[in-house]
């Protein structure tokens, strides 16, 4: 006997909020359309209800489905791309609301670290970089009767490999559809990659939005912003205020400057990517992204402060029309709008594909140059990339993925951290690392408030310094975590994140269940033995090998040590840094640029380790400084002495 599902009140009432949505009025032309295609194209302004609407539209369509169970006889699942974790979370938590269901039940989500669904879901939110992940697997995604990819035009890594992917998967699988959505994309472009699929246009928004210039160009956009929002706030009628800044630095200070020029007047919350998800989640609480550059012959990652899109500056402002009619302030001319270029560059064309190639390799795409990008990375790139794994020992000399590169590819992390973290247990160090792992994994562990509160915060952090870096230092952190039994209060009065703890916790224990898949040994030595540190900084260096760097005695500076067709570069160590002197040799996390060339996370290391740990890749270093050039070529002499015991 059948059973009607008995809704509740709040469904009805979401129900006609729903059908005001603009995409609500096309829906039957869309499933219509759906219906009768394989491939859809689907452009609607911010504010239509495309996110929330047209995933539930499908699943419509394809529920009768479920009478007749995939091949592995589990339910068929709709899938919604998302381009950040926030936006699948939250998305997936207002779909639940509006088909009156519990969330990880008929609706959920899965992102890095976190999965809520269960055999229930039929329709899931997920990141695109987790679809990758579930491809790897399942390299016809079997379990998907139709695919959403949404924010189309952001052009993320992940989301430019799932256009080639599943275009891949459609040829195989006649029976799975997909619809492309995107408030602006590219048509042409995006109708000749999809091979003319049918396009569907949404039109207006839920609620109008009014535009408005600055008559001259600002010389200091991060002041206007500030007194804009002091101004909005004195004018204009009661509702929210949504600013736009370039990284964390400046919506801190941003922040800091509201709440002291307004009190408590209002709510200032900060948003960010490396932001905790439970911070970031706080702005749907009702109420009392930078440009990353990637050069590959440097290897560096820079945040720079550039000229946004039209594309960007357009979505920007359709957040203001979500809820009621709302304004967008610009903090620069209508001419200067203009002059913007009209889309923002595809990130696979200014990122690091280290990771992007292991994930390819995974997927048995053999041919990289030949796979179908819609835009295809510099060759200088991908080559970087290739080589990189290379000397990771991911993939052999016939560029196919190694034993070591099959273990690398299953792990939700860096390729360099993983090697780390394989290479682990033959120094018996596996336990440390997986904590080093889990720290690196989540925002800075270290709070640092207002200029008043800065110098107990910095005194609370030389608590846990470590005399040869940062990453011991992160590991003193987490062990001290643990030992005060996860104490919110101890966390307050050390001025740690205690959000950003629980989260390190969450990711070691997941890399432990992926660990023990593959029958990794979890180790540590004797905290007693003078190898303990030792064998943990060897650890280190054995996966970031390629990110080392020399002090110079003749000029102070350090310079990084690059493989011989490679410029050495110039850097300085991080403010952040806990080391109070300079090491002759360094391994280090990150290297960006700001104000100057910076590494950062940054821990002492031996310089005859390198012959140890890689010694194919610096046989070919090219150092301008004689001691480091002995070190490297002559470390037979230094291996004996250790035997005698002389340090």
């Amino acid at each position: 006997m059948m059973m009607k599902k008995t809704y509740s009140p709040r469904y009805f009432a979401i129900l006609e909020k729903r059908k005001n949505l603009p995409v609500w009025l096309q829906k039957q032309e869309f499933l219509e359309i759906f219906m009768q295609n394989q491939m859809v194209l689907l452009v609607g302004e911010t504010g239509s209800g495309k996110t929330t609407q047209i995933p539930q539209f499908v699943l419509e369509a394809v529920l009768d489905e479920n009478s007749n169970p995939n091949p592995k006889g589990k339910k068929w699942l709709v899938g919604c791309t998302q381009p950040r974790r926030v936006a699948a979370m939250s998305v997936s938590r207002r779909v639940s609301e509006e088909m009156d269901v519990e969330l990880g039940e008929e609706v959920g989500y899965t992102v890095r670290f976190d999965d809520c669904t269960s055999p229930r879901t039929v329709l899931k939110y997920l990141t695109d970089g987790m679809l990758l992940r579930e491809a790897m697997v399942d390299p016809l995604l079997s379990r998907y009767k139709a695919i959403v990819l949404d924010e189309a035009h952001e052009r993320t890594l992940a989301t430019d490999l799932l256009f080639g992917l599943v275009k891949r998967v459609l040829s195989n699988r006649p029976d799975l559809k997909l619809v492309v959505m995107s408030a602006t994309l590219e048509t042409d472009k995006f109708h000749k990659y999809f091979s003319g699929s049918p396009l569907i246009k949404v039109p207006g928004r839920l609620h109008p939005v009014e535009i408005l210039y600055t008559l001259e160009p600002e010389m200091d956009y991060l002041e206007a912003a500030i007194n804009t929002v002091i101004q909005i706030h004195k004018c204009e009628p009661p509702g929210d205020v949504l600013v736009f800044l370039t990284g964390e630095e400046e919506i801190e200070e941003a922040c800091k400057s509201i709440t002291c020029k307004l009190g408590d007047q209002v709510t200032v919350m900060p948003l960010y990517a490396t932001l905790p998800s439970a911070l970031q989640h706080k702005i749907f609480d009702p109420t009392t992204d930078p440009t990353k550059i990637y050069d590959p012959i440097t290897r560096v990652e820079s945040l720079l402060v550039s000229p946004i899109s039209q594309a960007s500056a357009n979505q920007r402002a359709g957040r203001a029309g979500r809820t009621r009619p709302g304004k967008c302030f610009r903090l620069y001319t209508e001419k200067s709008f203009n002059e913007l270029k009209t889309q923002t560059y595809p990130e696979i064309l200014r990122s690091n594909l280290a990771n992007t190639v292991l994930t390819l390799k995974k997927l048995r795409v053999d041919d990289l140059i030949r796979f179908d990008f819609m835009d295809p990375p510099a060759p200088d790139t991908l080559a970087r990339a290739l080589g990189d794994l290379f000397h990771l020992g991911a993939l052999d000399d016939e560029v196919n993925l190694t034993k070591t590169g099959e273990k690398m590819s299953e792990f939700p992390l860096d390729p360099q951290m993983t090697k780390m973290l394989i290479v682990s247990p033959e120094y018996n160090c596996s336990n440390e690392i997986l904590s080093i792992c889990a720290m690196l994994s989540v925002p800075n562990c270290f709070i640092r408030p207002s200029r008043e509160a800065s110098k107990a915060a910095d005194e609370a952090k030389s608590r846990f310094a470590h005399a040869d870096g940062d990453h011991l230092t992160l590991l003193n952190v987490y062990h001290a975590f643990l030992q005060n039994k996860q104490d919110p209060n101890w966390c307050y009065e050390n001025f740690i994140n205690y959000r950003a703890m629980k989260s390190a916790v969450s990711v070691r224990e997941q890399l432990v269940r992926i660990m023990s898949r593959f029958e990794m040994k979890l180790c540590s030595n004797s905290f007693t033995s003078p190898n303990y540190y030792v064998n943990i900084r060897k650890a280190l260096l054995a996966g970031y090998f390629m990110q080392v760097a020399h002090l110079e005695s003749t000029s102070g500076h350090y310079l990084t040590l690059k493989h011989k067709l490679e410029n050495n570069q110039v850097v300085h160590l991080h403010p952040s840094s806990c080391l109070d002197h300079k090491p002759e040799w360094v391994v280090y996390n990150e290297y960006v640029f700001t104000t100057r060339n910076f590494i950062r996370t940054v821990t002492h290391i031996e310089g005859e380790w390198l012959v140890e740990v890689a010694p194919h890749y610096h046989n070919l270093a090219n150092l301008t400084n004689c001691d480091a050039k002995r070190v490297l070529q002559k470390p037979h002499k230094k291996r004996k002495r250790e035997k005698k015991g002389v340090a």
